[in-house]
């Protein structure tokens, strides 16, 4: 005897239910996400801009300005802090170079 496997469309509403929660939308939006997902997918892809967005400017403020020098102001800040500070730099330009990698995704 042999077991036939069959999920019932578990695998359908798991990734209905990951889509919803990544949208912040409420449970009752499920049926509707698998019902009509095209303006939850605009949704997701106005989201995906807004963070590709703000990363890019995040990075641009993290950089000096073209033809901007130091202004002589003398600023301390404690090295752990730099540190941190530095490391976010490197996150927000290893991000930009992966979506720049990636022009598919637009």
């Amino acid at each position: 005897m042999s077991v036939i496997k069959h999920d019932f469309g578990v695998e359908k509403r798991k990734s209905t239910q990951r889509f919803r929660k990544l949208l912040s939308l409420d449970a009752i939006h499920e049926a509707n996400i698998q019902a009509n997902p095209r303006p939850y997918l605009e949704r997701a892809s106005e989201r995906i801009f807004q963070l590709e967005r703000a990363v890019f400017e995040a990075l641009q403020a993290a950089r000096p300005a073209f033809g901007e020098g130091p202004s002589g102001e003398t600023v301390t800040i404690d090295a752990a802090e730099y540190k941190r500070l530095q490391a976010c730099v490197a996150q927000l330009e290893k991000t930009l170079a992966e979506i720049e990698a990636n022009p598919e995704s637009e």
